[in-house]
């Protein structure tokens, strides 16, 4: 299967790169020091919001490689429009979020290239759309591109078709939800003051202790978002999933992704 996005040299290496530095951002309250004054200080998410910049590099790095023609970007623009469309649907409503299960499938249709590019132009049109711009965003970029990488990386993708296909892209998109809703709270769950002890962050304990009060945050605060949001994927994959991934493959067919142009008399 020809894919819309093809990872040359330069991309790969910015999207490694990102990749690293999101991990490293994402996982240092688990390593901080007790001297670390990072990790008391309420303006330091501005400093992980410079990971926005180079989350667009990844995008300007895949096209500079050739793996974007036209065709690829508007397709791209199609699917993140869609998903940024789908977002609000669930506002308000806890874990209610369908953009879950258009990310996973494209990503499972287009490739992790692909994926990732889409995972973070979509959370980005959405926060523009609802008014959720922050230090926040660039995390929810990166997390949201993971997540269609991911779908891209699953085994079989020429192959595996039917309800073997659904099942596999459902047990993912709920693991991937549930997931997502966990790296998340990394971000924000140094800065938020006045918690109790017992799932607060502790600047230079243990890791093992630290790991344990983030996993205590996790099942009091966000959980009840979590569940429900694998919940609502699986249910609309195994619904929509199969037509789905059909028109996503025949409109990659029909584009004709990197074809090679020819020129008649």
């Amino acid at each position: 299967m020809t894919r819309a996005v093809r990872l040359g040299p330069r991309s790969l290496a910015a999207l490694v790169l990102v990749s690293a530095l999101g991990v490293m951002a994402f996982g240092w309250p688990l390593l901080a020091g007790s001297a670390s004054g990072l990790a008391h200080s309420q303006d330091a998410p501005w400093l992980f919001a410079a990971l926005l910049p180079m989350l667009l590099a990844v995008v300007v790095a895949t096209i500079a490689d050739a793996g974007l023609d036209a065709k690829a970007i508007a397709m791209l623009g199609v699917l993140a429009a869609a998903g940024a469309a789908m977002r609000p649907l669930g506002a308000g409503t806890a874990g209610i979020e369908p953009m879950f299960f258009l990310m996973v499938l494209s990503g499972r249709v287009l490739g992790p290239g692909f994926g990732f590019v889409l995972g973070s132009v979509a959370m980005f049109a959405s926060a523009l759309l609802t008014g959720g711009v922050g230090p926040w965003m660039p995390f929810q970029m990166l997390s949201m591109g993971w997540v269609s990488m991911g779908a891209g990386l699953l085994p079989g993708p020429g192959a595996l078709r039917g309800r073997r296909e659904l099942a596999l892209l459902s047990a993912y998109g709920a693991l991937a939800a549930v997931l997502y809703g966990l790296i998340m709270n990394l971000q924000g769950w140094p800065y938020i003051a006045g918690m109790a002890s017992g799932v607060s962050f502790v600047p230079g304990a243990p890791l093992h202790d630290n790991l344990g009060r983030f996993l205590t945050y996790c099942l009091a605060t966000s959980l009840g978002w979590d569940l429900p949001r694998a919940l609502v994927t699986v249910v609309l994959t195994f619904a929509l999933g199969g037509p789905l991934l059909k028109a996503l493959r025949r409109a990659t067919r029909r584009a004709a992704f990197e074809a090679p142009v020819s020129f008649g008399p």
